[in-house]
Parts: C-alpha cells; structure tokens; sequence
C-alpha cells in the first residue's frame, strides 16, 4: 500500500523486494470495473455508473458495457478524458522544498539534501527537475521515469509558476511587466515570461508573480537581474496542474488521481 502525506518524521525505506507479490492477472483479464475500484474511483457499483454514463475509455475507446476485462499492467484507461495511472508501483509525489536544501539525493558538502524527505517512501524516488539552493516551493518526486523525462524535457512546455519578492522603494515600474512579458536577453538565450503581474507592493518591496515553461538554470533570478533587481525570496508554487497550495515546508503529499491524470496528459502520457 501506498504511505499518504508524510509531513511528519521520517520513515525507514523498506527495500521493494519486501513487499507482498501482487496478484496474478488472470488469463481473461480483470473486469474493468474492479480495476477502476482498485484504483481509487469509488466502489465497484460506483465504477460501474462511471462506465454507464460514458466517462471511461480503454485504449482510446468509450465503454459503456459492463463486464469488459482487461490487463491492468497494459490497459490504457483515461477516465474523464485523464489517464489512470494503474501501476501502483509507481509513486508521484509533491513537495514543499524548504530553502538551504540541494536539489540532489546527497552532497559532498554535508548540506541538507532531498535524500531527507524522498526516504519518508518505501519505494526510492528521484527528484523531478531542480530548484536552486536558496529557492523554496512546489518539486516533484517519483520513482516514473517516463513521467520524469518528459517533464524534465524542454519540449513538452509545462508551464511553472513562481512568486518573486524584492527590493521596490518608491513608485512600482510597470515595465518590469512589459519587459518580463516581451522577453530578455540572457547570456545563454532569450527568455521570456508567459504571464507576469503584480501582487503586491508597499513603496518598499514588490512581489510579482510570472509563470513560465523553461526550466533553465536560475532563470526566474537571471531575468530579474537583468532588470536589475536581486530576488530576496523566491517560491515556486506551481507546476503544470499541480498547485504548492497550502503544504507547509518540509511536508510532501501523494498527488491526487486528478493532477496525476492531468499532468499525464500534458505531457503526452
């Protein structure tokens, strides 16, 4: 089964080939309300309302027969139109990266690493793209690697989101906006915001929110440097589908079935 939240201590990782074999799937297949059951979606009675009412498809089709079986280790099932990830192997999960922590599984400085928060799981999980050391916020972890490659890939574009806070006295510049929006000219490539507004500013400080799909090295921070400004706090708070919300730092949760549906077919899955 499956650990839920974990924002608590830390649990030891049991090896993968401790846990109990899962069932055989019989010769003809698994009823594909049972599957659907098995995955989170309500009792079998209410799988079988879900098939009734045309929400499920199997390999690109809508079923509305009952008693179709499949091969839950093969079956391609999207419910709503977002797949359903049925290998319960694999774990996806969100966290609240605190600040002060490398985005890598071990440092050779000694300082805090993901290794701390990934062991909460009794499957090993890898860390979905980076967050520099001093930046806080929404980062992903699985054990998919599918998933993972294609999320970390630049072209399939999941959009992220962040929360730039920074040193503003006086009136706010609105071209910091224009010109975010418009697009900068790093030293490895042009960078440009999809979305850019402001939050908040006091005559002191300023906290704009820009949303973005390129994952390169600092970019958040190179794009307001080259305005001129030094980012004093920087959050991440979402990515794709999946919103940082209200996790406190340090905590992780399992993605629900609708974000992990959602996120899969962003990227093709």
């Amino acid at each position: 089964m499956r650990l839920r939240d974990s924002a608590g201590a830390p649990r030891a990782r049991r090896d993968d080939s401790s846990q109990a074999p899962s069932e055989p799937v019989p010769h003809d297949g698994v009823r594909l309300q049972k599957v659907l059951a098995n995955a989170g979606f309500g009792s079998r009675r209410a799988c079988e309302a879900l098939i009734a009412q045309g929400r499920v498809s199997v390999g690109g089709e809508v079923v509305q027969e009952q008693g179709v079986r499949v091969d839950p280790r093969t079956a391609v099932i999207h419910v709503d139109g977002r797949r359903v990830q049925l290998d319960e192997a694999k774990l996806t999960v969100a966290l609240n990266k605190p600040r002060k922590v490398m985005s890598a599984m071990e440092d050779p400085q000694g300082r805090r690493t993901l290794e701390e928060f990934a062991a909460r799981y009794p499957v090993r999980l890898y860390h979905v793209g980076r967050l520099d050391y001093e930046t806080e916020g929404l980062l992903l972890l699985s054990n998919d690697g599918e998933l993972t490659h294609r999320l970390t890939h630049p072209s399939f574009e999941v959009s992220k989101t962040y929360v730039c806070r920074f040193d503003c006295p006086g009136s706010f510049p609105r071209s910091i906006l224009a010109k975010l929006r418009a697009g900068l000219e790093l030293d490895d490539g042009p960078a440009r915001a999809d979305r850019a507004s402001l939050v908040a500013h006091d005559g002191r400080e300023a906290i704009v929110e820009v949303t973005l799909h390129e994952g390169r090295n600092r970019i958040v921070r190179r794009m307001f440097a080259a305005l001129g400004y030094e980012l004093t706090s920087l959050v991440r708070t979402r990515i794709g589908p999946v919103v940082l919300a209200d996790l406190e730092p340090g905590a992780t949760r399992e993605l629900t079935r609708k974000e992990l549906g959602t996120l899969m077919a962003e990227v093709g899955l």
